[in-house]
């Protein structure tokens, strides 16, 4: 991907409807736990929180999955697995939030990108975020919500064909996940042929 593939992606996924989501949902769970008081109570603070959010979130993905890709020669893009054990596929999800693939070498490495683009989100958020709650943890904390939504996103990337299939019976991957799932078998039915006749 060129820079400015990657930037235009990070900007697409930034301006998702999914964000504005998460961000109502944050900001529903930062007002439940009564963080963030300098914003206020009532419908006026929590679309403060909303808004404050949502910002964390696009500073995030501009930041993480644009600008320091670019630079730094990372791939931003979440390769599905798409086959494979419920617990192996999540924890490859999981783990995408810290590892990426490298543009040149197409080697795992680092997910430098994200994991240093969501700390400078969390640092940028001190701007806006009331006074008495800005500092190093203020930064700390909105770092890693961003994380933890960029996780929880690539968890639903990778589990969404599964469930729409179940759900709504249509199938997104267009019969992918069948074909690799069908190879699987084929090669576990090998392996235990080549151990019968051992």
């Amino acid at each position: 991907m060129s820079a400015r593939q990657k930037i235009g992606l990070a900007f697409r996924s930034a301006v998702d409807p999914y964000q504005f989501g998460i961000s109502f949902i944050v900001a529903g769970f930062s007002e439940a736990q009564d963080n963030g008081t300098g914003f206020g109570w009532g419908p006026e603070g929590y679309f403060k929180r909303s808004g404050a959010a949502y910002l964390d979130a696009f500073d995030g993905a501009m930041i993480g999955n644009g600008f320091l890709p670019a630079l730094l020669h990372q791939d931003p893009r979440y390769f599905r697995m798409g086959h494979g054990t419920f617990h192996r596929r999540f924890f490859y999800a999981v783990a995408t939030s810290f590892i990426c693939k490298h543009d040149n070498t197409g080697k795992w490495e680092p997910n430098y990108s994200n994991v240093g683009g969501n700390i400078i989100a969390g640092a940028i958020s001190n701007l806006y975020y009331p006074s008495q709650t800005a500092g190093a943890g203020q930064t700390i904390n909105n770092g890693l919500i961003v994380t933890f939504e960029g996780t929880f996103g690539g968890v639903l990337q990778e589990f969404w064909p599964d469930i729409s299939r179940k759900l709504f019976h249509k199938d997104p991957t267009h019969g992918l996940d069948a074909q690799a799932r069908a190879a699987d078998a084929a090669q576990k039915q090998k392996k235990q042929q080549e151990q019968n006749q051992k």
